[in-house]
């Protein structure tokens, strides 16, 4: 995977490390790049499912994308009634007019079987299975869940769509890198997608192939459409699933494996790559893309690694010098982790946001 590519400008800018990529990172970059100017007026469509206590945290996430992202966004806020007047005023206050538009929606599940679909796993987490059938004029989207940080720009991970065979429609990151600590592979009492499974925390969607694919399964020789599936593998498997929707989604493309597009672990990065010891091999080299802050180690004192970086994100004001208010407050705290495991890795959560702002400003200073 990729290492920071330099340019001799930097070399010696926020004393970052001059690595020289292979020819495998240039032509992914060049992927990316190319991608992205060709097309550029595409807007990018990103959801989120919203209930409970989880307003900061949303609004947090979205900061993030919002930080470093060069096309326009488009957020897709499903979130419960009390909680809809707080996003619309906090969202109105975005200083990015005409980047970042917003609609809100309510929770909507299927009338007969609402309160199970609402009941699986987390409050309203199973929504996103129905993205699909909601925002039947969304061609391609971008599901996170609400304790992400995007460290990158939403383009780069939006640019993957580009990279999608004839098959696949959607793309995630596996579960665990090290089947010894897996828990699919060891817990599981239903099939799951590959060695270790997937984690649907952050999940890339064609949706219109969605919509319009037959999917093989164990219920039926019949193949099924993505809203006739549903409710019968709920109903086949409700006593065998731990992770709610996340299960559901393992067991559809472990029939349909020819489907999904697999992120490496830096675009996922979670506290099971470095609690047990670093176990995420393309963040050592390339740094965190997205951060997922599952288990809530925000909000504990139990990973403040983590912890430190969403309370960076969340603390910083748009319009502020991004290294002298960002940057280097956040190394300082970064610093204060290291008699933690994840703290003893600490560079590889701010070797991207560093190239992140770096690239920002390059691209300000171009703009001029």
């Amino acid at each position: 995977r990729c290492k920071n590519l330099s340019v001799s400008f930097w070399n010696s800018y926020w004393m970052l490390p001059s690595d020289v990529c292979g020819m495998n990172c240039f032509w992914e970059a060049a992927f990316r790049y190319n991608y992205m100017k060709t097309h550029p007026s595409e807007k990018m469509h990103l959801a989120v499912v919203a209930c409970g206590e989880r307003l900061e945290e949303t609004v947090t996430m979205l900061r993030s994308a919002v930080i470093f992202s060069i096309k326009p966004l488009q957020f897709h806020i499903f979130a419960e009634d009390q909680l809809h007047e707080s996003f619309k005023d906090i969202l109105d206050d975005f200083p990015y007019e005409g980047k970042v538009n917003y609609t809100l929606y309510p929770i909507t599940f299927p009338t007969e079987s609402a309160a199970e679909w609402k009941k699986l796993f987390k409050p309203c987490a199973s929504q996103r299975l129905f993205l699909p059938l909601i925002l039947k004029n969304v061609d391609s989207l971008l599901y996170v869940d609400t304790d992400i940080l995007f460290l990158r720009p939403v383009d780069d991970i939006w640019s993957f769509l580009g990279k999608f065979n004839a098959t696949q429609i959607a793309a995630m990151a596996p579960e665990h890198e090290e089947p010894r600590i897996g828990w699919y592979n060891r817990f599981a009492r239903h099939p799951y997608y590959g060695a270790t499974g997937i984690n649907s925390g952050v999940m890339l969607m064609n949706m219109t192939r969605i919509r319009r694919k037959y999917f093989k399964n164990d219920m039926t020789p019949v193949r099924l459409q993505w809203g006739e599936i549903l409710m019968p593998l709920l109903k086949k498997y409700k006593l065998n699933i731990t992770w709610g929707d996340q299960d559901l989604l393992n067991i559809m493309f472990f029939h349909n494996p020819e489907s999904l597009y697999v992120f490496p672990c830096q675009w996922n990065y979670r506290p099971d790559h470095c609690i047990y010891g670093s176990n995420c091999k393309e963040a050592e080299e390339g740094g965190i893309f997205i951060l997922h802050g599952n288990r809530g180690v925000y909000h504990d004192d139990k990973q403040p690694t983590f912890r430190a970086v969403y309370e960076a994100i969340k603390n910083y004001s748009f319009g502020d010098d991004l290294v002298h208010s960002l940057l280097q407050p956040l190394e300082l705290e970064l610093r204060k982790t290291m008699h933690t495991y994840c703290g003893k890795v600490y560079k590889v959560f701010i070797k991207q946001l560093t190239k992140s702002v770096r690239d920002l400003y390059a691209r300000r200073s171009k703009g001029r």
